[in-house]
């Protein structure tokens, strides 16, 4: 893999998971994942929020790939996609295997069993 495209792909890493740290975020993506595609409206009567409160949290998870909308009659729908969410799991298992690999390497350092 090229730097640049490392780069693209850190990136869009980013945007993914800062998408994911919002509580009311997470409980939009929640609501889309139980109950399937909803309009803004179905979605915004769960919360506390208004309208275009709501809108601006679908618009990140929108930018992160996470959700698409469409519009279908007067209402805009959104859906969760899948995919995305699977290159979320992706990168956190490389990550934890990562972190695993470093807790073997400390722990045989410790006992005494590194041959370094």
């Amino acid at each position: 893999m090229s730097k640049r495209r490392g780069e693209q792909s850190l990136t869009a890493a980013a945007l993914l998971f800062a998408a994911l740290g919002d509580q009311t975020r997470l409980a939009l993506l929640d609501r889309l994942s139980q109950g399937g595609p909803a309009s803004i409206s179905v979605l915004a009567d769960r919360f506390h929020q208004s309208r275009q409160g709501i809108t601006k949290h679908l618009q990140v998870l929108a930018a992160a790939g996470i959700i698409s909308g469409r519009r279908q009659g007067r209402e805009h729908v959104w859906a969760l996609n899948p995919a995305r969410l699977a290159e979320c799991w992706r990168r956190i298992e490389i990550i934890s295997r990562a972190w695993d690999d470093a807790l073997t390497r400390l722990t045989t350092h410790l006992e005494g069993n590194d041959p370094r």
